[in-house]
């Protein structure tokens, strides 16, 4: 399993515009075959849109970790020097198909991301730092009106990871494919019938303020919906929204043990928390404390960071990780052994993620990343495949 969403990675730049993003990462070789410099990916537009499709592949070289752009051949261009105002970045988009049809690139191998958005290309800036990409919880980005997209990868001798994700925002909706060295086909991330607008509806209707994080057009078009993290940032959600649940996880722990197996190929390897005060302290096997929580917020909740940091480490990156799963599928409370593994007490509590729920129960597997850390539990929509000989992007009806 690649750490997708173990980290916050985000190597495709260094600007604050990032802060959110999830990316994919290298994994450990173990390729039965060589995976070749690129494979070709499929993009199958089914949305319905009479609007022309642009398609980007963005990303870090792993060879090099030079940040740039690939062409539909699947070349990779680095980025030249940007700027303090940043500079606008080369067009690198690739015309994709016209609905109803498929158009077909090469994608090397790269840790990044494939854009796609409808009607208007994207504007990509460089700062001194690297690649500034949207941000659109900011009014004044110039993507802001602009119906877009992406997926996420990790193309490299050990294979393919390919992920659709919502941690940032829920917008046009797509789904990732790969098809293995036997011909058969994976594939996740495809909506229920009526799911996109299924989910709008269940954000507004939810009280709280949940409908204030959906975005739109000027003529009234749906744009998308913010994860809940850019709604706190952004003062569409309360920051105390999460505060009644996070008080009584924090009440039932000064008096009771959460126990966290954060590995599923260690089972004996476990971690002990209680609450003292405003900490929740977690011990070993032996006694010894291992590591130490302040009480989160909302904030540090959604980001899974800040008061849930989670370093890339063995003790309590894979604690802190187990804990924000816990806490935005609400499951610490009914559950003192994380992580929890049904997915029937995901979302139960009157006070959960509201978007992260309404996600997953629209995805026609179940399976999202609506949370940097929803991979716990193996919830993730992501096809991996160490021999992988064809990937696909589906674009899929706004409806």
């Amino acid at each position: 399993m690649p750490p997708i969403g173990t980290r916050r990675a985000l190597p495709l730049a260094t600007a604050a515009a990032l802060l959110g993003g999830l990316l994919t990462l290298a994994a450990p070789d173990h390729a039965g075959a060589a995976v070749p410099d690129t494979i070709a990916l499929t993009i199958t537009n089914n949305s319905g849109r009479s609007d022309p499709v642009y398609v980007y592949d963005l990303g870090t070289q792993l060879s090099t970790s030079r940040q740039g752009w690939a062409d539909a051949n699947g070349a990779f261009h680095a980025w030249p020097a940007g700027g303090n105002p940043p500079t606008p970045a080369p067009d690198a988009a690739i015309a994709g198909p016209a609905t109803g049809r498929s158009a077909t690139i090469r994608i090397p191998k790269f840790s990044g991301r494939i854009y796609f958005s409808y009607g208007q290309k994207l504007d990509f800036r460089l700062t001194t730092g690297g690649l500034v990409q949207p941000a659109v919880q900011n009014p004044s980005d110039p993507n802001r009106n602009i119906l877009f997209n992406w997926s996420e990868y990790t193309l490299n001798d050990s294979g393919l990871w390919l992920n659709s994700t919502q941690v940032d925002m829920f917008s046009a909706p797509y789904a990732v494919g790969v098809q293995r060295s036997d011909g058969s086909v994976s594939s996740t991330g495809h909506l229920k019938s009526g799911g996109y607008t299924g989910f709008f509806d269940a954000l507004r209707a939810q009280p709280g303020g949940w409908g204030r994080l959906i975005q739109t057009r000027s003529d009234g078009t749906v744009l998308r919906a913010l994860s809940p993290l850019y709604g706190v940032e952004t003062g569409a959600l309360p920051a105390n929204v999460m505060d009644d649940y996070i008080n009584r996880v924090w009440q039932k722990y000064a008096t009771a043990t959460l126990t966290v197996t954060p590995f599923t190929d260690q089972p004996n390897t476990k971690y002990y928390g209680r609450v003292a005060g405003n900490v929740m302290n977690f011990t070993n096997s032996s006694g010894a404390v291992v590591t130490s929580f302040q009480k989160p917020d909302a904030d540090s909740v959604f980001g899974c960071h800040k008061l849930l940091d989670a370093p890339n480490d063995q003790v309590r990156g894979p604690i802190s990780r187990t804990l924000c799963a816990g806490f935005n599928r609400s499951t610490l409370l009914v559950n003192p052994n994380q992580p929890d593994a049904s997915s029937a007490s995901f979302y139960q509590d009157a006070v959960t993620n509201q978007y992260a729920r309404g996600v997953h129960a629209r995805m026609a597997d179940g399976k999202a990343y609506a949370f940097a850390f929803d991979d716990v539990g193996n919830q993730e929509s992501l096809v991996h495949d160490g021999s992988p000989q064809q990937a696909y992007v589906t674009l899929d009806p706004l409806r």
